[in-house]
């Protein structure tokens, strides 16, 4: 399998290559169809894998690559269900040593899932919408 995108720049997975035409899957709808092979050209240094997680939405690929294990994902799902959180009371109040609170929160805002806030006069975090939506996507 191979990324190949379109006249437009749009990529797509190569599934099978005949003397005209090739078949491709576009990997956020899934909708294969047969293009003409003058149409597509290959995508350079794009993994067909990394083409396939797109059919995964964005919020959630981004959650799924920052959380390293259950207890930083449960950390999102308390953002969620409880709001905005002080840094501090997240470091009082969970099973989780300072430096992975600070290193957990800081993969979640370079990946877009979180954001700095005031809670109660503290420095705080809270989700994004992007974060938001990527938790709710998991919980279903």
């Amino acid at each position: 399998m191979r990324t190949v995108c379109d006249e437009t720049g749009r990529q797509y997975l190569l599934l099978k290559e005949s003397g005209e035409s090739s078949l491709v899957r576009d990997p956020a709808s899934g909708e294969r169809r047969y293009v003409a092979n003058d149409e597509l050209s290959p995508a350079t240094g794009e993994s067909p894998l990394a083409t396939a997680a797109r059919a995964v939405p964005d919020p959630v690929r981004r959650l799924v690559t920052a959380v390293r294990d259950e207890r930083t994902l449960g950390l999102l799902v308390e953002l969620n269900e409880r709001g905005p959180l002080a840094v501090r009371g997240v470091v009082g109040g969970y099973d989780l040593c300072e430096s992975d609170v600070h290193g957990a929160l800081a993969e979640f805002q370079a990946a877009g899932l979180v954001d700095e806030t005031e809670v109660a006069g503290e420095r705080g975090y809270e989700l994004t919408g992007d974060g938001e939506a990527a938790v709710e996507l998991l919980q279903r």
